[in-house]
């Protein structure tokens, strides 16, 4: 498995809007190339995903950032191994947060990285989702989900509910937890095929979760008629599209 270092240059001075894969992928682009989220121009954005995918070149490596809400996003990273700053190994499964810029070449979108860096606790990532719904609801005066829906402004309706335990969570589109979200997009990209998904492939894609969580997670998919089985109990489709 290829493992790659990750360099962080200097801080920049620039405001860091916290983004999902999905905003930055249908953010839309101005006549001068700029990018923009509800008319707000986007400079430095920042992600929090796992990598799914990664090609080692001399100066630059290039890898995937999969956070469940949309197909994976390019990132490239230059290489300076002379610039003296702190350094991180990471490979594909690793979750890291990358702030960049976003780009298009050849009408494909990436992220330029400007820092990354692995995560080890992952509270971060729960952390990142709350900072997004903040971030945009300060700029927009509205409420978004993580995937950019506007949402009730009332607590009921609202993206945060406190659980059973006291501790705040995400609430997706369709009132779907983060880990229940993630199921169900990999159920949405398997959808074109008549048999769907397996559970075994459903469990590979989904490796960073434990069996027990993407087991419970697909159970109330189905049960909440957003997924069923197709040519027997271990393959499953999404309903929606």
């Amino acid at each position: 498995m290829h493992s790659f270092t990750l360099i962080s240059p200097q801080r920049t001075t620039h405001q860091i809007l916290p983004c999902t894969v999905s905003q930055l992928l249908s953010a839309s682009q101005g006549g001068n190339g700029a990018f923009a989220i509800c008319d707000w121009e986007l400079n430095q954005v920042s992600i929090v995903g796992i990598i799914r995918g990664l090609a080692p070149f001399v100066t630059n490596i290039q890898f995937s950032v999969d956070d469940m809400t949309g197909p994976p996003l390019n990132v490239t990273q230059w290489v300076n191994t002379e610039d003296g700053a702190p350094m991180t190994s990471a490979s594909p499964g690793t979750y890291v947060k990358v702030i960049g810029s976003l780009c298009s070449f050849n009408g494909q979108r990436s992220l330029l990285a400007m820092n990354c860096r692995c995560i080890k606790d992952l509270n971060e990532i729960t952390s990142h989702m709350l900072d997004v719904v903040l971030a945009h609801k300060q700029h927009f005066g509205k409420e978004f989900d993580v995937n950019m829906n506007t949402t009730a402004a009332s607590p009921s309706g609202g993206v945060l509910k406190q659980s059973g335990d006291g501790h705040l969570k995400v609430l997706l589109p369709n009132g779907l937890s983060t880990l229940q979200c993630q199921v169900l997009t990999v159920l949405r990209r398997f959808s074109s095929c008549d048999t769907g998904i397996d559970l075994h492939e459903l469990q590979t894609q989904l490796d960073d979760l434990s069996p027990r969580d993407v087991r419970t997670s697909l159970t109330f998919l189905i049960n909440e008629g957003h997924a069923f089985c197709t040519i027997d109990e271990h393959h499953f489709k999404s309903k929606e599209h």
